[in-house]
Parts: C-alpha cells; structure tokens; sequence
C-alpha cells in the first residue's frame, strides 16, 4: 500500500452535540491548534486518561514541507506516544553534517558518535507526514475528539477555567473548559484574544526554500555552505528528506523581492548552479521566509497556557521550533494531568512556565547566534567570520566557533523549583533536570532499550550489581508503588547479578553491557528518580525510601 497523500487530505466540519445543548458543555482540557505541538499534546493527555478537545479552524494538515528536522529526542518523545517508529520508517536518518566555505569543506561533524542510541540524532520528515501520523494516531485515542473548522473567537477567564466561544459554518457556540492549551502557531489568535504579545528580535533577511524532486547520489547528509562559487557572498543549506525530495535553503538578503523571487524562472537558475546544467528535477514546493527569535513573557496565563511556537518562535537554523514545541508538550501534559486529577497543586503549572521559559530563552540564544555568524550584518562581522572558516580547516579550537545553526538538544532544568539537590558526589551529564539518556538493556532475555521502560510515570531505577534489597526495602518499595502519586521501581541489574530471590512483581532489566551504569555514573545502590517526561528529579547513592518520597512531592509541587 503507497503512501498516504496527507497534503490532498481535507476533514469535514462535523456539527456536535455540544453545539446544541442548553448550556455550555464542560471540558477538562481543549487544545487550540491541530499541528505537531496540539496533536502531540493531545496524546500525551489522552493516554494518560484524560478528555481533550481539539479545535482547528482549517480542514487541513499543514502545506508544504514546513519544518522537516525532528531530534532524537522528540522521537523518544514519539516513541511513548506510539508513533515514532513510523515516523523513523518514513524519515531520512542522519547524525553526519558538513561546512563548506566557498569551494572546500572546513568541518565535519558526528552529532551521535558513540553506540548504544535506539534514535538517531535526527530524522528529515515533511511536516505533513509527521502530522498525519500524529492526526492518525489521535483519531485512534477515544480520549480525543478533533473538530475541524471551529475557530475560537473569544476567551473569557472564569473562577474556575475558561469560556471559550467558538465559530463554525453553521454557527457559534460556547465551551467551558478547566485549561486551555493554545497551540495554534506564531500568528496565535488566542493571544491576541487574551491582549498578549510576543517580543523580540526580527531578523532583517530573506531565504528562500525550495523543495526539489530529484534522484541524486549525495549522501544522506546536513551540507551547508558560506559564500559558495554558485551562490556568492551568501549561504546555501542542503538537506534530503524521503521520497527523493530534496530541501534547499537559499540566503537571498533583506533587498529580495519575495514575490518575483518564488517565479520558476528565478528559483530554477539558483537551483541549476548548484545542481549542474543537466541535473534533472521537479520543483515540488518554493516559499521565501524571513524570521524572528521571541516569545512571550510568561507561557500560562490564569487556565490558559501556550506551547510551541504560540509561546516561542527562533529562526529555522538549529531544527529549534517544532522539536522545542514537542518538548513543551510533554513537559505540560504530566503536569496538567496530575492538577486536574488532584494529586498536584495548579501551582505545579507555573513550573511548566519556568521550565520551558528557560528552554525558550537557550533556543532563542543559541538560534540569534547561530543567524548573526551565517548573515553578519557589519564588514567587521563578515571578516571574523570569515577568519574563523579559513582557520576551521586545520585548527579544531575554530571549529567551536563556527556556526551553521547549534543543533537541537533537549534543555536541562538547572534551575528547577521541582529538583532535589544533589547529596551525593557523581559525574556525568546525568543531574537533576537532565533528560534521561537511553541505552540497551536486557528484559525477559530479549533485547530492548531503557527509555521503553519509563512509560509516563514517575520512575526509581535501583542500580544493583550486588547487593539485592532486602525483605524491608522491598516493603518501601511497594509503598512507593501504591502512593497517591506512585512510583514504578525498576531494578536495574549488573550482567552477574542474581534476582531470583525478588519479589516477582518487581520490574528488573539486565544491564547486560554496562552501558546504563557508565552513562549514568551507577554502582551497586544507586538510585534514580525520574519524571514521567522522562528529566532526572533526584538521585542518591544509596535508596532511602522517606528521601524519595520527598523528592516525589517536591516534583509534583508540594515542596
């Protein structure tokens, strides 16, 4: 069976029941925007237990190939979700990615150089196909309900949520919700609705994408060139994304005229300079972008909360918009969750503002950087930069400064209200706030990968290689299992290790390499806490059971 044609897909405004009753219908959740961020928020909620609304005002997924670079950590994201093998299926994996400046390559670099990653480091996919994977899967969750053409027109706060008046073709109708998740992109309706603004910084350039159907031997590669011979004193980004099409990024500069600059007879010449004379190809999709890096002061806002690029926006170089927006989700949905089934104060929602704030801010810093070093706007700028290619070639301590968009990488809550401290000496990447990192393990003798085992529940791994706990630390353990907000322990056995003698409902993975150990800086007692979006929350040197209960309250906004 081919492909699904997700671009030619339209879905029929359907009248509901709510649309009729006598009074507004009362929802936990509703989800403004139906794109990556909505869709991937809504299933987030949904599996977790939770009704969600979701409102578009199109009838369509999104045009074009839009954002096309997705992190290993938004598959691992997908992957809980339940679709991210298809989405590496259809995608074009890559970890290797080269800089040339005018005619030679002056770096190369390896984004996942070591072993033992289920994920690449990223994935080329249209957009369209990662949001009708995402749409298929939500049509699936009972938990959701999509309702096209309903465009919200007006946001109310109430006591207790908020109202939410909606227009549809055959009329408008009102909804009451307890939070609203606005995801509906950079323009965000909703925050104008609400008197809100973004603020930052306007890039003042012009690049042109065009999407070219072609067959080619280029390898599957992230190639980006400064002032190449085919496109002097600018940049050219080449990237290949699957069924042989295959995304161009022209600089263009500020004085580009964006509407003659899309005409065939201006994109085709552009595309044969860098291609040769006789390359054969279709122009399949040609749009010209400018950009900003900005977001909004504060993400929540009374019940409404905004995700993605509603929040946030930076500029295309870093795959840094959609894949921050993802992470926004899965940061809010366990939160949100947890407030609405009352095992949390709504306060635990202004962690999500912190968190992801801090987030914005390193994407926006690191976006702004990487568009001054690729479009420097003074002779000065352009020299250094320059300087800086020329020495590349040879002097690795230039190679850090060269920048063609520091690509995406999940950001670490240093600062989190909802991290206990460090009692212990460790090393590694692995401190509260940080994303957990995978790695192979053993489960039942077949062979399987550690994030699988954090299945949207706060998680204890107890290391042990071997000393087994003990009859009392077991009962500790199960407590945790059966607290109002429970824990699920999973012991994490050395290759030697004996678990016989445990409990039989206590889950044990074999760490059957070491590798789970090295990366996490784990010896025999070790114990890690970690959040259902899968960040470190705590971690000792030996389990204490009353410190990993108050370490769970403190992640849940109790402290």
């Amino acid at each position: 069976m081919g492909d699904i044609d997700f671009q030619a897909m339209e879905f029929a405004y359907e009248q509901h029941a709510d649309q009729a009753a006598s009074a507004p219908a009362q929802h936990p959740v509703v989800i403004v925007g139906a794109g990556p961020v909505g869709l991937t928020t809504a299933l987030d909620l949904a599996r977790q237990g939770v009704r969600v609304v979701v409102l578009d005002d199109d009838y369509r997924l999104s045009t074009g190939s839009r954002a096309i670079c997705f992190s290993k950590r938004t598959l691992e994201i997908w992957d809980r979700l339940g679709v991210g093998q298809r989405m590496i299926d259809k995608g074009v994996s890559w970890n290797v990615g080269k800089v040339f400046f005018r005619e030679q390559e002056v770096w190369r670099f390896d984004l996942l150089p070591e072993p033992g990653h289920r994920r690449p480091a990223f994935i080329n996919l249209q957009q369209y196909y990662a949001e009708g994977y995402l749409y298929e899967q939500a049509r699936q969750e009972p938990n959701i309900h999509l309702r096209w053409k309903n465009k919200v027109a007006g946001v109310t706060h109430t006591d207790d949520g908020v109202t939410i008046a909606i227009d549809t073709p055959e009329g408008s109708y009102t909804l009451q919700a307890a939070w609203l998740i606005a995801c509906d992109g950079a323009r965000s309706p909703v925050r104008k609705l609400i008197g809100q603004e973004s603020h930052g910084r306007i890039f003042r350039d012009r690049f042109l994408i065009a999407d070219v159907k072609m067959t080619a031997e280029f390898p599957t590669e992230r190639w980006f060139w400064f002032d190449p011979p085919f496109h002097p004193n600018q940049s050219v980004l080449l990237h290949r994304q699957p069924d042989n099409v295959w995304r161009i990024d022209f600089q263009l500069g500020w004085n580009a005229d964006p509407v003659e600059a899309v005409k065939p007879e201006n994109v085709l010449p552009r595309i044969r300079a860098l291609l040769g004379p006789d390359a054969q190809f279709e122009l399949e999709w040609v749009s010209v972008y400018t950009f900003a890096c900005e977001r909004m002061d504060k993400f929540r806002h009374g019940r409404v909360v905004f995700a993605g690029d509603s929040a946030h926006r930076v500029s295309p170089f870093g795959a840094r918009g959609a894949n921050s927006g993802v992470q926004d989700a899965e940061n809010l949905a366990w939160k949100l969750k947890l407030v609405l089934a009352g095992h949390a104060p709504e306060t635990l929602i202004d962690s999500y503002s912190a968190e992801r704030e801090y987030a914005a801010d390193e994407n926006i810093l690191n976006s702004s950087r990487a568009t001054d070093f690729i479009t420097p706007k003074s002779d000065i700028s352009r020299s250094f930069r320059n300087a800086v290619l020329n020495l590349a070639k040879t002097h690795p301590f230039a190679r850090s400064l060269v920048n063609s968009g520091r690509l995406s990488l999940p950001a670490t809550y240093v600062h989190s209200p909802l991290n206990t401290a460090d009692t212990d000496a460790f090393v590694g990447r692995m401190t509260p706030g940080a994303v957990a990192l995978d790695a192979p393990v053993t489960v039942h003798g077949e062979s399987a990968w550690w994030l699988a085992q954090l299945d949207g529940d706060f998680v204890l791994a107890l290391f042990c290689d071997k000393a087994l706990p003990d009859g009392g630390t077991q009962a500790a353990l199960q407590a945790l299992r059966s607290a109002p907000v429970p824990v699920k322990v999973v012991l994490v056995a050395g290759a030697g290790c004996d678990v016989s003698g445990l409990s039989a409902d206590l889950p044990v993975v074999t760490d059957s390499e070491g590798c789970l150990a090295k990366r996490y800086d784990a010896r025999d007692g070790t114990a890690y806490l970690i959040r259902p979006d899968q960040h470190i929350a705590a971690r000792w040197r030996a389990l204490n059971a009353e410190a990993v209960a108050s370490a769970v309250k403190r992640a849940t906004g109790h402290a």
